[in-house]
């Protein structure tokens, strides 16, 4: 690759706007086991030299590590557009006293439907039903074929407390990026 003033311009530019808006760690690969423990302990060094109290690092780290385990667990192989299993992007930051972790990877039309649904039951629950709808999950869930059982975006909610944004982003008739944020309060927690 060569040093290009026009693509390193494109990059600079996004690096202004990501700290404009709080982002501190991107990262744009593959999700795999090291990635999952890799980057909650930076984050949880960051939040100790931060200061933030041990109230607001379980919430964030507990919630990071289930969004990162999720993407890696049910990211799709999608080869004929030469998408790799658990590859994607994933960012976090805090603006305003609100931590924010993104995520985002690649999904195939059909998916979208159920994961829809699956998010707008979890946003329309509240805290208590959200809490049995967990309890009933643990007690008779069964694991899915990608070895979930269904938990990942109960468990989210439940520990952030507010609602998962979500959006699809087309990239052609069949494939979709799927961006989801979920957002931790911290405010709510001093």
């Amino acid at each position: 690759m060569e040093l290009d003033k026009d693509f390193m311009g494109s990059v600079l530019s996004v690096y202004d706007e990501l700290i404009e808006n709080g982002i501190s760690i991107v990262y744009i690969g593959k999700f795999d086991q090291k990635v999952v423990t890799f980057f909650p302990a930076l984050l949880e060094a960051q939040m100790e030299a931060d200061s933030e109290n041990k109230k607001i690092k379980k919430r964030v780290f507990h919630t990071l590590v289930e969004i990162l385990q999720n993407l890696q667990r049910h990211s799709d192989s999608i080869t004929q557009y030469n998408v790799k299993k658990s590859s994607g992007v994933f960012m976090i930051g805090k603006k305003d006293a609100i931590y924010y972790i993104i995520t985002s990877n690649k999904v195939i039309s059909e998916t979208i439907p159920s994961l829809v649904k699956a998010i707008e039951t979890v946003n329309n629950c509240t805290v208590e039903e959200l809490r049995e709808m967990y309890k009933k999950q643990l007690r008779d869930g069964s694991l899915s074929k990608k070895g979930g059982a269904g938990l990942g975006l109960i468990d989210i909610a439940r520990k952030t407390e507010e609602k998962l944004d979500y959006l699809f982003i087309p990239i052609d008739n069949n494939l979709n990026y799927f961006v989801l944020k979920a957002e931790i309060d911290t405010r709510k927690m001093q």
